[in-house]
């Protein structure tokens, strides 16, 4: 097998200094590639840096909040200015603000949409231009969620923001086709500081947290897993194996990696001369209406003692 090797590469990773972009940032480093570290607080960034180079790599943080233009134009210009270019970028800065539609206020859905989908979009954009500018590709990975492929109770704005951002990998895959860059969606499953607010998973996350291994109905079963088992995905998007794969969403998680479906029509039906509300009342149960899609996340099938 090829071995993965990003030497000489330079990547910008939002939102690296803990959790996911951290084992992004780290994965990226291990395999070559130079790396900027971005977070909101400098001493987390600075921790983050120093554990890449510690290990052997080479990364330099830009403490700054993503989802503004200047915020985007800043992480490209320190990628070029330390290492000359840009070739990868990961966008993974999110914050969380979850409430029922009916307590969700303005501030907590721009917030959440400012971070995750304006902040994919700003900094996509600038990396999009400094690597057409290159003439030599690029790779732009935009972390999505299980959330945003199916919804999820109390997460309007977080649903919406990662549902917008793989809409807007397969916009870009066409639209940056003859640059040759590659853009997918990845959709990691990990324990987080995110994901341990979710009841089915906080004891298990708990539970690894003392030390012990994550059972096997959920590594495999659900796919859910540690930060670093996601990493894997990120530089194999960013290397030269898979300059075939763009336009998709990718699912990683524990044991598993998955791919998930675009929507599509399920079933459909016709009517000469179009559709009446009686008319749709008769025929909807028994044709379209007769394989509705489920919504939500599963909870983990844990299995009976």
């Amino acid at each position: 097998m090829p071995t993965i090797d990003l030497t000489g590469k330079v990547a910008v990773v939002t939102g690296s200094g803990r959790g996911l972009g951290l084992a992004y940032a780290q994965a990226l480093a291990a395999h070559g590639a130079f790396v900027v570290v971005n977070d909101i607080d400098e001493d987390v960034a600075e921790a983050a840096v120093t554990s890449l180079t510690e290990a052997g790599g080479t990364a330099v943080a830009e403490v700054v909040p993503v989802g503004t233009a200047e915020a985007a134009d800043r992480l490209v210009a320190r990628a070029v200015n330390e290492f000359g270019r840009l070739d990868i970028l990961v966008t993974n800065a999110g914050i969380l603000r979850d409430k029922v539609l009916w307590k969700m206020t303005d501030e907590d859905f721009d917030a959440v949409l400012t971070t995750h989908l304006k902040g994919t979009f700003t900094c996509a954009r600038a990396a999009a231009v400094r690597m057409r500018e290159q003439g030599e590709g690029g790779t732009l990975i935009l972390v999505g969620s299980p959330a945003g492929q199916r919804g999820n109770f109390g997460q309007t704005n977080y649903a919406a923001a990662k549902a917008g951002i793989a809409a807007m990998a397969r916009t870009w895959s066409m639209e940056l086709a003859r640059a040759g860059i590659t853009v997918n969606a990845i959709v990691p499953v990990a324990a987080t500081a995110m994901t341990g607010t979710i009841p089915a998973f906080a004891p298990y996350i708990e539970a690894m947290k003392n030390g012990e291994r994550l059972p096997d109905f959920l590594r495999k079963g659900e796919g859910f897993g540690t930060p670093e088992d996601c990493a894997a995905l990120v530089p194999f998007l960013a290397s030269e194996a898979a300059r075939g794969i763009t336009g998709q969403a990718i699912g990683i998680g524990g044991d598993k990696v998955a791919l998930w479906s675009h929507p599509q029509e399920i079933r459909a039906a016709y009517a000469e001369g179009g559709w009446t509300p009686d008319a749709l009342a008769d025929a909807f149960p028994t044709s379209v209406g007769a394989e509705l899609q489920s919504v939500g996340i599963p909870a983990p099938a844990v299995p009976e003692a």
